[in-house]
């Protein structure tokens, strides 16, 4: 494999926790026009890319390619992190999308479709989770980015996973900033976790509590509180070297989270905030509001 071989700029990897919805995510893909294959065994990683560098060569120069890739490839999974490596040993430059979710919502999701997990074995349902955890701790390390469905439906995961996928030549880091409730759970994949709850809560003022921190007189009412700006202000100030670093070391998506007691007024208030703050030419920002609607 010559250093002059067209490789692909877009090739993804998804792999993830059983249950945290790679199918969905799979489908997401399609609908954004990649070439999906599913449930391929890790050996057949350089091929694909290899087939994609070709369809390439032969004029398809829009062709993406992902490979969903789990432990339901038995003990051919194993050989995933030595394919990963032959394919960047090689000049490829595969991206790993690792999709995990809380062990509450695995079991949920599990259950609700009366199927067993494909380690579980003779043991419970937890016990397969388990293995695959430990299985899978080395790889989700190394993943490029890292999405927590718990919390997640079917349009929030899209909305999530859509900004990751634009274009190489635009912004070089892609940040999201997902607001939360700290009642729901703190989210796996956020890098970094800011708490409002020192901020009144708008629950307990009648006019606003049906309200979100979407809603103007809300995001009024918090940006207005003591303190507000000025963790704002720090929030920016503190962003600016490590996103810089994140850019130097070539590192793509970040996550921030910014949690409140149910992830409706105070959270929701402030990540809008700090979107347009946080943007720049090599910095794209998106927010995900994972908690709004939950109550």
């Amino acid at each position: 494999m010559s250093g002059s071989t067209p490789y692909p700029e877009d090739f993804l990897i998804l792999t993830g926790m059983s249950g945290a919805g790679r199918s969905t995510a799979a489908k997401v893909l399609e609908d954004q026009g990649w070439y999906v294959v599913d449930n391929l065994p890790p050996q057949l990683l350089v091929q694909v890319a290899e087939l994609a560098t070709a369809a390439r060569t032969s004029g398809f120069d829009t062709l993406k390619i992902a490979a969903v890739v789990d432990v339901r490839a038995g003990r051919f999974f194993t050989a995933l992190r030595s394919s990963v490596k032959e394919l960047r040993d090689g000049g490829w430059h595969p991206h790993v999308i690792f999709l995990d979710a809380s062990d509450e919502s695995l079991v949920r999701r599990f259950e609700s479709v009366r199927r067993p997990h494909p380690l579980q074995g003779e043991g419970r349902l937890l016990d397969g989770i388990v293995r695959e955890r430990a299985l899978l701790s080395d790889l989700r390390a190394e993943a490029q980015a890292i999405i927590d469905t718990s919390g997640l439906n079917v349009h929030q995961l899209s909305r999530k996973l859509v900004p990751m996928l634009g274009e190489e030549r635009g912004p070089a880091l892609r940040l999201a900033v997902m607001s939360f409730g700290f009642k729901y759970g703190i989210p796996l994949d956020a890098d970094f976790v800011f708490d409002m709850r020192f901020l009144p809560n708008p629950f307990w003022i009648p006019e606003l509590k049906a309200q979100t921190g979407k809603d103007s007189a809300v995001a009024d009412f918090v940006l207005a509180q003591a303190g507000a700006q000025e963790f704002l202000d720090r929030v920016v100030d503190l962003m600016a070297p490590i996103t810089e670093g994140y850019l130097s070391e070539g590192r793509r998506y970040a996550t921030i989270g910014v949690g409140c007691t149910g992830g409706k007024h105070r959270s929701v208030a402030i990540a809008e905030a700090l979107l347009a703050r946080l943007a720049s030419d090599r910095i794209a920002t998106f927010v995900v509001h994972r908690d709004l609607g939950h109550e």
